[in-house]
């Protein structure tokens, strides 16, 4: 390894990002695996077809040349996260009328189409807005609900879809699908118990919540495992204890008083009456 490597090595800083500053490394690594499936790992080609092997022959050339299956650049509006797309997106490209003309910008959108969806699991139907592409991946599975749970996180794309397939695996982890016929419980939850098997109850929990929601149910669990103790029962303790240290006779059977759980609008109401006992 050259002197000039070394250098380029010693003085290299990975460029901060989300996982590295502020509260993002404190996420859990339920959050971290699915961060991974929606955001990192490559999707399923749509918009292209993918060549196999890794050499073709290039008839231009005549030569065999490497083959590049180079991905698509998609755009993802957030009326995406409104519906199912199925894996669609935006396609923004160029289109050339004629050989003595320039070529110009187009974006190349999925044809949309309200429709009605139907979980076993949650036992509702429901109306959203999908692309045809949709619906054949839904028939294809044999339901939506086998959709939703056999397709990872970054060909569903979408927050809609996140969350119903969320829904899905809390009901069936939960078994709280279909509370008053235990018959059909059984029957729909051995249908689609072998899905739970890729997931452990944490990773359901943050699955599908997208960077805001995660860092907001990090810092309200935070929030909710902070006590706080008002600083007259610390000092209070205090005194008592160096009282029984000096074996001072009136400080041997008093026990530290504990504060009442009161609402913080009585603390901030002056005119709020106290109960009475």
């Amino acid at each position: 390894m050259t002197t000039k490597k070394i250098t380029n090595k010693l003085y290299y800083f990975p460029r901060p990002d989300k996982w590295t500053t502020g509260a993002g490394p404190e996420l859990p690594e339920a959050y971290r695996k699915f961060w991974h499936e929606w955001r990192v790992q490559q999707p399923a080609p749509v918009h292209y077809i993918p060549e196999e092997g890794k050499y073709k022959f290039d008839e231009l050339l005549g030569l065999p040349v490497p083959v590049q299956n180079v991905p698509i650049k998609l755009l993802y509006p957030k009326e995406l996260d409104e519906g199912i797309w199925g894996g669609e997106a935006v396609v923004q490209g160029f289109r050339k009328k004629a050989e003595d003309k320039k070529r110009v910008a187009r974006f190349w959108v999925p044809r949309l189409i309200k429709s009605v969806v139907y979980s076993e699991v949650l036992d509702k139907h429901m109306k959203t807005v999908v692309t045809y592409r949709t619906l054949e991946l839904i028939q294809a599975h044999y339901g939506f609900d086998h959709y939703l749970l056999k397709t990872p996180a970054c060909d569903l794309r979408s927050l809609l879809a996140l969350r119903l397939k969320r829904h899905i695996l809390t009901a069936l982890a939960d078994k709280t699908l279909y509370p008053d016929d235990p018959v059909k419980r059984e029957e729909v939850y051995n249908t689609y118990k072998e899905y739970l098997t890729a997931y452990t109850r944490e990773e359901i929990e943050w699955y599908g919540l997208s960077w805001d929601e995660a860092m907001k149910k990090h810092l309200n669990k935070k929030r909710s495992e902070i006590v706080v103790e008002p600083l007259k029962v610390k000092y209070r303790s205090e005194l008592i204890a160096k009282l029984k240290e000096a074996q001072i006779s009136e400080a041997k059977d008093v026990e530290v008083e504990q504060p009442e759980n009161k609402s913080w609008l009585n603390k901030v109401n002056p005119f709020s009456k106290t109960p009475k006992a």
